[in-house]
């Protein structure tokens, strides 16, 4: 995982839900939250991960939750 991965899952109201992870120097910050424009995006949680756990939190959304890759929402 390099830089910063965007995972992003459409609600029905119109908004989604996404997960941002950012690579540190030794580990990962996971962010999750939602955005519904023009509001602001909320942050929900946020956490720091290694990142062989990382990698299994991405496998998880991506395989399981319906999140998908994407460009930053914000």
């Amino acid at each position: 995982m390099a830089g910063s991965l965007w995972l992003v899952r459409p609600r029905t109201d119109g908004g989604n839900d996404y997960v941002n992870f950012v690579r540190g120097l030794a580990d990962v910050e996971m962010r999750e939250g939602s955005h519904l424009p023009p509001q602001m995006p909320l942050l929900k949680r946020r956490c720091r991960l290694q990142l062989d756990e990382a990698e299994r939190q991405r496998h998880a959304l991506l395989q399981q939750q319906g999140f998908r890759c994407s460009e930053p929402l914000f």
